[in-house]
Order: structure tokens, then sequence, then C-alpha cells
């Protein structure tokens, strides 16, 4: 809930949240039937005592526009507007319905305390800090920008000069090969993802993905009727051996893997097993969608390898975007695929959103072609290195040998092992109720004990703070066994 009450209103915080949830009411946001937020919820929401909602709600009540329900809480009353011709949509049913299945209630819960929070230590959300955004490349490259005469919907695919600026980023700085017709601009590698998932696949088709993955938390695999099957990642990916088994029980049709410096393990695929993958997908004819966001962030400056640099046979749809090297608002992702696919995928987006917006593109061609572009890279690389070791520091001053982790060369995330055993929603709880948010295990895989804690949304000056608040969190934790 982005309202607040304010002490400076002049009015009663009770009553100002009594006429908040009025407005909404009559208004239809809170139709007749619905059910209002729990007491305890809101008051978390809003920052206030439990005590203040109580007296909110007891308002409403003494107006007639709500009633209680003893043990299950507070409805929107029925009998508001006394017109019994009157048959308004039962929304609680409707959202209820649909194709999408909701987010993780973690997840949920993780992107409300970042976006209504400002104090709270991020190490939860895949985005850069302030000091890793190109801020200074983005203002020279918007002053020198040259605002086309033409403002009506792009081409299909999107802007034809960033694809062919893409496809020579490509070849110079990930070895892969292409053209502009081959790729497609997307929002993000989300809507990538997406937009493959429900042109390519149908109701019922088994696919893999990495246990743990970022692929792990989208319900968008469940939403559209797909049956998932687990990989296992080890300290050098998965075992393509598993790949074989899982094909033969299931008849796989797609594989999903984040080889490179993996969300959340950080790991990367050894080349013999990318070798092997690619042995297979020609083998078995299973496509490989490779999810690559980080392959620029090697801190050691190697120009890592990509599953689509190796693909000579057209098996691997490759997608990557600008959120974890630029930023995560510029909402440029692509896909890069043979042509019959690239065909049906931006078919199915310009049924979405008819064409990517035209400014982000003209930006996001500008970044790549920028004699400065590669400064910033460097400069990335070395930001990220710095704060992936603040935090291990931190780590190692404050939990010791309570907590494991593998060390990533390259991308944004540490995967850590607790060894106490925790409840996971009372750490995590009690971590927001310090002052910092990480993303528990079970949103991203199936093993138990595990937290992802991202090194690069945080300033330099929190990450150790963040690390000091999380080991107080465990603490009482422990203590309250």
């Amino acid at each position: 809930m982005e309202w607040k009450p304010t002490k400076a209103a002049g009015i009663a915080v009770y009553k100002q949240i009594a006429n908040y949830i009025e407005g909404r009411i009559m208004n239809g946001e809170f139709p007749s039937g619905s059910w209002l937020p729990s007491e305890r919820l809101l008051a978390e929401n809003l920052n206030v005592n439990r005590s203040t909602i109580i007296s909110a709600y007891d308002e409403l009540h003494a107006a007639g526009l709500v009633k209680r329900v003893k043990g299950i809480g507070t409805i929107v009353n029925t009998d508001i507007w006394a017109d019994v011709t009157r048959r308004l949509p039962n929304w609680e049913q409707y959202v209820k319905s649909g194709f999408f299945q909701l987010n993780n209630p973690i997840n949920r819960q993780i992107y409300s305390v970042t976006q209504s929070e400002t104090d709270i230590i991020n190490l939860a959300v895949g985005e850069l800090s302030r000091d890793l955004l190109p801020v200074q490349l983005l203002q020279d490259v918007h002053r020198s920008m040259e605002i086309s005469s033409y403002l009506g919907y792009e081409h299909i695919q999107g802007n034809m000069k960033l694809r062919e600026t893409l496809a020579a980023h490509l070849q110079s700085h990930r070895n892969i090969d292409s053209t502009a017709s081959s790729i497609l601009i997307t929002s993000g590698a989300q809507q990538a993802l997406h937009l493959i998932i429900q042109s390519l696949l149908n109701p019922g088709d088994a696919v893999v993905i990495e246990d743990p993955s970022y692929a792990y938390s989208l319900p968008i695999f469940h939403s559209a009727g797909l049956r998932t099957f687990l990989l296992p990642v080890s300290e050098d990916g998965i075992d393509p051996e598993e790949i074989i088994s899982l094909y033969k029980k299931h008849r796989i049709k797609m594989i999903f893997l984040n080889p490179n410096f993996q969300n959340p393990t950080g790991t990367s695929l050894s080349e013999e097993k990318r070798l092997k993958i690619i042995d297979l997908s020609t083998k078995y004819g299973i496509p490989i969608v490779e999810d690559d966001p980080y392959s620029l962030t090697d801190f050691s400056d190697r120009k890592v390898q990509t599953l689509k640099s190796m693909d000579r046979d057209g098996t691997v749809i490759y997608i990557s975007s600008l959120s974890k090297i630029i930023a995560s608002g510029l909402r440029i992702g692509w896909i890069l695929a043979p042509q019959s696919v690239i065909n049906r995928l931006a078919d199915a987006k310009q049924q979405i959103d008819f064409g990517h917006p035209n400014y982000p593109q003209w930006i996001a061609e500008n970044l790549l072609s920028s004699a400065a572009f590669d400064n910033h890279i460097r400069k990335l690389r070395k930001g990220l290195r710095v704060k992936r070791d603040m935090m291990i520091q931190a780590i190692k001053l404050h939990f010791g040998e309570t907590i494991d982790y593998m060390i990533p060369e390259g991308g944004i995330h540490l995967w850590c092992k607790l060894n106490d055993h925790f409840d996971e929603q009372q750490l995590f709880k009690e971590a927001i109720r310090q002052g910092m948010v990480y993303a528990p295990g079970s949103t991203l895989g199936s093993s138990a004990n595990r937290i992802r804690l991202t090194f690069s949304r945080a300033d330099d000056d929190r990450i150790a703070s963040g690390i000091s608040r999380l080991a107080e969190a465990a603490q009482k934790c422990a203590k309250s066994k």
C-alpha cells in the first residue's frame, strides 16, 4: 500500500485510515462483499499499532460501511446502497481465476517491503545500486541523441538500428554470430521467457529447469500448464547425464539454463559440460533456452563463453538484457533464435503490446555503440567485486562457521547455506523487523536452510550493516527455539 497516514495532517491517524478506506469503498476499489486487509497486515503495511487499525475499522462499522465477522475478519457491507436491483461483479471470485498464477507470497512481500520501506537494506532484489549505474554515460547519450521525426510504431522485431548494433555487440563481447533479422527486442529477459513459454510450448509439455534457479521462482511455467523437472546445480553446473534420464522418462520438450554465474548459486558450467549439453541437444532434438544476464560481469575481465557461441545447429535460443549491466528500469532485453522462431515470438509480442517503445530502444542503441560502454563494464566488474568482498568479509565476521557459501567469480548473488536450522518464515520476518530483506531459499529451490544474498543492490556503506542485521535476526530466532 503506497498511501501512508501522517501526523502532520491534523487529523487523528485512525480517522485518516478510516477516511482513506471509505474512499476506496465508495469508488469501488473495495466492492461490497469484499474482505478488507487483516488488522495485523494493515498495521504492518501502514507502520501503525494494531489498535489504530481496530479503531479505524470501528469507525467504518459505526458508519455502516463494514461488518465484522468474528474470528474471520472485516467485510464491506453488502447493503451500503440498499438497492436489490443491483448486481455487482464478484471480484473475489474473479481474482482467484485467470490464466496467471499468483507469485510466491514471499516474493510479493519482498517487493512490497522494498517499495514501501525506503530505509530497509535491500539484499534481495537483483538490481544495481546507485553507484554502479552509468548515470553520466546515460546523460551523455541523452544529450547527444537526435529524436527521430518518426514516432509511430517500430518494426515488429524492434528498432532496426538497435538490432544491428546488438548483433555487432554479441559478436564482439560474447563471441556470438548473429544478424539483425534473428533478434527480437523484448521488455527485459522476463518477457522473453514468457513469450517462449506461451508461444512454443503446450499444456502438459515437460521442461527442465535448474534447482535452484530464478526459473524456479516463476509461476509462468505452471500457469502455462507445463510439467517442470529439476536438475540439481553443483559447483560446475548441472549434470548433462540427468538430461538423458529425464528425456527418456518424460520426453522433455525444452531445457532452461542459466550457465554463466547462475542465479542464485553464482556457479558456471564447465566447458566439458557445455559441449555435452550441446551434443545432447542435437542428438535428441531438445531446444535449449540460455538465459544470460551475467556473462559480462566476470570479475577477472575474461570473455565468458556462452552456449550460444558454441551452437552451430541453431538449437539454442539465447536471452539476455541490459538490466544487470546498465539499469533494470531501461527494460531492454532480446531473444536470438532461428528466423522461424523469431517470427512466431514477434507475432505473439505484437498481440501483447504492438511493439516496444521507441525511446528506450534509441537510448540502448546509443549506449551499446558508445566508446564509453567498455569503460562502464570495467567499472561495473570492479564495483561488483568490491561489494562481493565486503559481503563475504561481513559474513565471516558475524556468522563465522555457521554459514557456508560458494564464492562467485561474477554475477551479483551469494548463495548461502545456514548450518543451524531455522524456521524460514520466522527468520525472514525477523530480518525485516531488523531492517533488512533477503531472498529465502524456498523461493528459488528445493533445498532447505538456504538464503540468497544479493550484493549488487545495496550501497557499499550498508552491506556490512545488512549482514549484521541478518545475524541479529538469526540470534533472536535461535533463542526463541
